[in-house]
């Protein structure tokens, strides 16, 4: 079995990558530096679950830490890297920049050099919808121009985009960069809209509407998302510069006031709340897009696959985890 590296293992897409690879007795080696941007106990819990499994390993660091990183890549030769160890969050980039160089830049740089110096199959990374910024053609297509980002974290996994076409041309380093559109479900991120908004109405809190509602976003369930990555891992590209970048994303934006309604539904149904959501209407937040929408032809003609789950049953599962989690 091949040997993975997982950086972001902690985090959302990393835990449910990194188990679904462990299921089907991959060797994983976990890398986190298990910050406390959100809740670090939900960060342990995935934590406890993958490390159910014998062949995982955690390891604790930092990828803006070049000498931990490269002490690792020498000690256990690993065969794919999936970078998905980040600072994430389009606003809190806004108010806090130097993180997001640290990690997304600096950190981003540390896991290219060791795929140089200690060669890997593939390199899988993170990269993001966002860099999209509020460009109006739909759908968005890797083609787009894509030069005009709007917040600091869109800029920051461009920059991805660019180091690692580079890497990949002068050192022959397979990259394919991952452009995730709002990803969502069970165990994810307490700072998504999704995941804020339920806290808000269990507690009867007000939710915030931005734009007044009149948003569209291209929600992803998680579970599409670790299918995309697992169907590309084993195909890295080839030629003079073996680089490639995938939109992974649902193909089908929904109105933010729908998906609202859809959330409320799946939470009354598990009785985690007891009454739709009060909500305040304010305009559009600086650093926001107003829509999302993946062009995901180019990965269906490559794995044959597109994402596919509907919000309601990705909603429904999420609505049973919290309750078993939180309630």
């Amino acid at each position: 079995m091949k040997k993975y590296l997982i950086t972001g293992a902690a985090g959302f897409i990393g835990f449910y990558l990194s188990k679904s690879l462990l299921e089907d007795g991959a060797v994983v080696v976990g890398l986190d530096n298990v910050n406390d941007y959100y809740d670090v106990r939900l960060k342990e819990a995935r934590l406890a679950i993958l490390a159910a499994y014998p062949q995982f390993r955690f390891v604790k660091a930092d990828i803006a830490d070049k000498e931990a990183l490269f002490t690792l890549f020498a000690e256990e030769k690993f065969d794919v890297v999936v970078n998905l160890a980040a600072q994430a969050g389009v606003r809190y980039s806004i108010e806090n920049p130097d993180v997001y160089i640290q990690s997304n830049v600096v950190g981003f740089f540390n896991v290219l050099e060791a795929c140089r110096h200690y060669p890997v199959e593939h390199l899988l990374y993170a990269s993001s919808s966002s860099v999209y910024g509020n460009q109006e053609k739909t759908p968005f297509s890797t083609d787009d121009d894509v030069s005009k980002p709007i917040s600091l974290y869109a800029a920051t996994k461009k920059s991805n985009e660019l180091m690692a076409f580079t890497y990949s041309h002068l050192y022959k380093i397979p990259t394919t960069g991952l452009r995730f559109f709002t990803v969502y479900g069970p165990m994810g991120r307490p700072d998504m809209a999704y995941f804020g908004f339920t806290n808000k109405m269990v507690k009867g809190e007000t939710i915030k509407v931005f734009n007044n509602g009149d948003l569209k976003r291209d929600f992803t369930y998680v579970d599409d998302i670790v299918t995309g990555i697992r169907r590309l891992i084993p195909l890295p590209p080839t030629g003079d510069a073996p680089a490639d970048v995938f939109n992974i994303g649902n193909n089908k934006p929904e109105e933010l006031l729908h998906f609202i309604e859809v959330l409320e539904a799946c939470l009354l149904a598990e009785g985690v709340i007891t009454a739709p959501a009060k909500k305040e209407f304010l305009p559009m937040q600086a650093g926001d897009v107003y829509q999302t929408f993946a062009d995901v032809s180019p990965l269906a003609e490559k794995v044959g696959f597109k994402p596919q789950t509907p919000i309601e049953e990705g909603l429904s599962r999420f609505a049973k985890w919290y309750k078993s989690f939180y309630c």
